[in-house]
């Protein structure tokens, strides 16, 4: 007798799928751990940061930790914001001879991206373009710990880096689950000396990828759909860690905004950002995503100022597709009410009062995007397909345009 059942047949609801490191660590003081575990997996470590971090205490006390623990260690200390690719060859010439066996990147997303490309370019050769896209990179990389000092990327348990290659003059990005570190470690005390603008920007980007993770497409839950792509779409599995960050970041954010010195608000946050990247790792996001790549090249702002701009008018556009998404939403952000049609419909105000509290720019025009660009940002956004296809409302040039001409002015997107 077979035992084959089609998704159809009942389980269908509760299809899943989830990608994640082999360890995740999380907790105050969970960077002391950092020696034992990195001495599991090799005995030179290469060490990714940026310069203000290599000057903090405790950034030495980590790298001390490691040498203790019997590791040599070289640290590239050049990481810049926004990740240009000349900063990634360097760092790979440097470390050549060193030979690293083990690469960890501290830092933000930049840091951790830096070790993943760092760690590609190692372990493979090649030009960085050669793994544009997704799929592309061959097999394993040596090991890579991830250790976040922001809450927002969510870099230290996905699938992709993003670079900015100036041969294109845009940022583009390599995905695929062998660039997922071997493990994670997430100590909220690393996040304490962030200004407000910072966790503001960080905690907006988390925002925006659990939101986007939530109420992306859902895809048939085929055989095949794992290994066919890296953003599969959202899922029973994905859905539990999108809300998760959703209820805890409007809970946690404004705390962590006002105070820094909130520890309790700097793990919730924290904690927020870990389960957004673990939702949107394997589910993806969608046009504000799309859209950002364009408006960032054009206006130089952090990606996390740019999504979360975008995100309140590409929710708007969305929701005649995802009156349940955004309902739950909703609720998740503390909206009482049971009438599903106007809980949606909250949602969008409670993703933009939060947004406002923590002091986000209301429009595309606040951030610099000329008028004269919208048709230009459209058009790109595009270009995009992932993210294009993974929005859970089709999406072509007209509707581009429509949520990019809203956003800069500061209104509902027109019909399309």
């Amino acid at each position: 007798m077979s035992l084959s059942m089609p998704a159809s047949a009942g389980f269908s609801g509760f299809s899943g799928f989830l990608r994640s490191p082999r360890a995740i660590l999380f907790g105050g003081g969970q960077r002391h751990a950092l020696g034992a575990v990195a001495r599991t997996l090799g005995t030179r470590a290469l060490v990714c940061t940026d310069e203000r971090l290599a000057a903090d205490a405790m950034f030495g006390a980590m790298i001390q930790n490691l040498q203790t623990c019997g590791l040599e260690t070289m640290v590239y200390d050049k990481t810049q914001a926004e990740l240009p690719m000349a900063g990634v060859l360097e760092c790979v010439e440097r470390s050549r001879a060193f030979a690293p066996d083990v690469v960890i990147g501290i830092g933000g997303g930049s840091c951790m991206d830096m070790a993943k490309l760092v760690g590609l370019l190692l372990t493979h050769g090649g030009d960085l373009s050669d793994y544009y896209g997704e799929l592309k990179v061959p097999g394993p990389l040596m090991p890579l710990i991830a250790i976040p000092t922001t809450s927002g990327t969510g870099s230290e348990v996905t699938a992709v880096a993003v670079v900015a290659d100036d041969r294109k003059d845009m940022k583009v990005g390599v995905s695929s689950p062998h660039l997922i570190p071997h493990t994670a470690i997430c100590d909220p005390e690393l996040t304490r000396s962030c200004p407000p603008g910072l966790t503001a920007c960080s905690g907006a980007d988390a925002l925006t990828h659990a939101i986007e993770a939530f109420t992306a497409v859902r895809r048939e839950a085929a055989a095949d759909l794992a290994t066919g792509r890296v953003f599969v779409g959202k899922n029973a599995l994905t859905d539990v860690h999108a809300l998760t960050a959703i209820g805890l970041l409007a809970k946690y954010l404004p705390r962590a905004v006002e105070n820094g010195d909130d520890t309790q608000a700097r793990a919730g946050v924290m904690m927020a950002a870990l389960h957004a990247g673990l939702a949107f790792g394997t589910a993806g996001t969608a046009a504000a995503h799309a859209i950002q790549y364009p408006v960032g090249a054009l206006t130089h702002t952090a990606h996390g100022i740019g999504v979360a701009v975008l995100m309140p008018y590409v929710m708007a556009f969305n929701r005649p597709a995802c009156t349940a998404e955004f309902a739950k939403i909703a609720s998740a952000m503390g909206v009482e009410g049971h009438d599903e049609e106007k809980l949606a419909d909250a949602a969008i105000e409670a993703v933009r009062g939060l947004l406002s509290r923590i002091g986000i720019p209301a429009t595309l025009q606040d951030i610099g995007l000329s008028g004269d660009d919208l048709a230009h940002v459209a058009a790109q956004s595009m270009l995009a397909a992932r993210l294009v296809n993974n929005n859970p409302r089709p999406l072509d040039e007209a509707a581009m345009a429509a949520i990019t001409r809203a956003a800069h002015q500061g209104r509902p997107p027109a019909p399309v």
